[in-house]
């Protein structure tokens, strides 16, 4: 392993010293390249193994959602953990095994979301130890993470943020808007649909190359860099929202605190006092983007109290049916739906349909 941290630390001395300019872009595409390769490496040993049994670090993920909490010592994440399971919590906190607790389950706007605290995620987790690495694991399954600072020293973000990124998850962004399919010959075909500031037919063809790949259809539809490219070729990207929790308020100004509200992605607390959990838990919520549909038994009165909770991405009355029971599809008729997502109410849908949140639904079986 040393082996491979050595070189990571030697390309990372090279790009540091290569001045960036449109004669050195290619060499550092190729540097990139490389780096992303050896980080893989890490994260994924040769031989498939994580180092011995996963020692109960693969939380079971129960619940709609799960959010994973990271930050330095000190910073008050431990009180914000146990205070939000405490106050919102629907199970007693579960322990698993001394690597990692989970603080609990909270039922918030009828979901049930996991709070999972990611210990040792900055202590150099990119050195792949083992288990720095199962925590990397586990934070690549979340939904949302919340990166928790103390409000008197915000710049700890950074550390955290680099080695997120180290491991291939990509915080508060979507994926690159670049096609790309390998083929058996032909060579490289660039077609790139805007100008592009950095990357070049010799750069992507370098880069390329560095993965042993001469054949390929790229398509560059927005203006990308070296780094884009490489995540859409590794292929092992994960794109998380992230929200900057600002701990420890009740230590600043009230003017101080009117200019953090203006920073993207940031919510001010005091994990201590409890102050401003409204508002995480609203800005929680918006980011997770969960659609909670409400069943109705037939001649009966929907059940508000226990929602069917699925993520957001365009949720149909087939991925209703599937959470359910898979068998429920075969059955599947038609569905009577009132809500946000129809013109009347009831409309008379197919499995196709689109729902919206708090959308009410009948299944009709054959």
């Amino acid at each position: 392993m040393s082996g491979t941290l050595a070189k990571i630390a030697e390309i990372e001395a090279e790009m540091a010293r290569t001045q960036k300019n449109k004669a050195t872009a290619h060499h550092l595409g190729l540097l990139k390249a490389r780096l992303a390769k050896l980080r893989r490496e890490l994260i994924t040993p040769k031989g498939g193994g994580g180092g011995g049994p996963r020692e109960g670090f693969d939380v079971a993920n129960t619940g709609d959602a799960r959010i994973g909490f990271v930050g330095f010592p000190s910073v008050g994440k431990s009180t914000l953990l146990s205070n939000l399971a405490g106050v919102y919590s629907e199970v007693a906190a579960y322990e698993f095994t001394t690597l990692t607790t989970v603080p609990g389950v909270i039922r918030y706007k009828g979901a049930k979301i996991q709070l999972l605290d990611l210990p040792g995620v900055i202590e150099g987790a990119k050195d792949g130890k083992g288990r720095g690495r199962r925590v990397i694991a586990v934070a690549r399954t979340c939904n949302l993470i919340l990166i928790v600072l103390d409000v008197l020293k915000p710049l700890g973000h950074k550390i955290i943020e680099n080695e997120l990124e180290g491991f291939g998850i990509r915080l508060n962004s979507k994926s690159p808007n670049i096609g790309f399919k390998k083929k058996d010959k032909g060579g490289i075909n660039l077609t790139a649909t805007c100008p592009q500031s950095e990357l070049d037919a010799e750069t992507v063809k370098s880069i390329l190359a560095e993965y042993k790949i001469h054949n390929a259809d790229v398509t560059l539809r927005s203006d990308v860099t070296a780094d884009d490219l490489i995540d859409v070729v590794e292929g092992n990207r994960v794109y998380i929202p992230c929200i900057y929790v600002l701990n420890k308020i009740d230590q600043i100004s009230i003017e101080e605190l009117d200019i953090i509200y203006k920073v993207p992605h940031c919510a001010p607390i005091s994990a201590h006092h409890r102050w401003n959990f409204d508002d995480l838990l609203e800005r929680i919520w918006d980011y997770l983007r969960l659609v909670r549909i409400y069943t109705k038994p037939k001649g009966q009165l929907p059940d508000y109290t226990s929602p069917v909770v699925l993520p957001d991405s365009r949720t149909t009355v087939e991925d209703f049916c599937m959470k359910i029971h898979k068998n429920l599809i075969k059955e599947f008729k038609y569905a009577l739906v009132w809500g946000l997502s129809v013109k009347h109410n009831p409309q008379k849908v197919g499995k196709d349909h689109t729902l919206e949140d708090e959308d009410v639904i009948q299944i009709v079986k054959k």
